[in-house]
């Protein structure tokens, strides 16, 4: 895997030309210009480039819903498991979004299922905060663990039920799992 750099596109450690030039390849990610993006690989892009928030292209990419630039990054090395500042993954973002196509694209690109972030939070648990009930069932299909609990004890059905998501409490009792 190459190495994970992280640029600090804040301007405090980058002259203003390469600043510019930073901030430009992050807003192709976001806008999700994959053609441009390719050739940017073709001339030697680091695939696990990340912003000073932490937030790797594909991050961005996943985040904003891009599915052709999230598979374009994953082609050519990005990291489905880089976490940015906050301890969130790829596939925590697309589980709080509810996008369902990028969901299956990571976890087919080897997202950990059950990967957690700050605070012990899993992607399903997200889903389940959000009440994203077909990420719900994606995430079980494919292995998650419904039992596991956050470092305050929290699980995904107890944090539904907390954050008043009724379409994911009810999908999660039905599947036997209870608060």
């Amino acid at each position: 895997m190459d190495t994970q750099e992280k640029i600090d596109v804040t301007g405090s450690t980058l002259d203003a030309e390469t600043h510019a030039l930073a901030e430009e390849l992050f807003q192709l990610v976001r806008a999700g210009d994959t053609e441009r993006l390719r050739g940017l690989f073709a001339m030697g892009l680091v695939p696990n480039l990340r912003n000073s928030k932490g937030d790797s292209l594909l991050m961005l990419a996943s985040y904003h819903g891009h599915y052709e630039t999230t598979r374009l990054i994953l082609e050519h090395g990005g990291d489905p498991e880089l976490a940015n500042d906050r301890g969130q993954t790829p596939l925590a973002g697309a589980a709080f979004k509810g996008d369902l196509a990028i969901a299956e694209l990571l976890i087919e690109q080897g997202a950990d299922i059950n990967g957690r972030s700050s605070g012990g939070k899993t992607p399903l648990m997200f889903a389940a905060m959000f009440d994203r009930a077909a990420i719900i069932d994606l995430l079980l299909q494919k292995g998650a663990d419904p039992t596991l609990a956050t470092e305050g004890g929290l699980t995904a059905v107890s944090l539904a039920q907390a954050m008043g998501a009724q379409q994911s409490l009810a999908r999660l009792i039905t599947l036997g799992f209870h608060p």
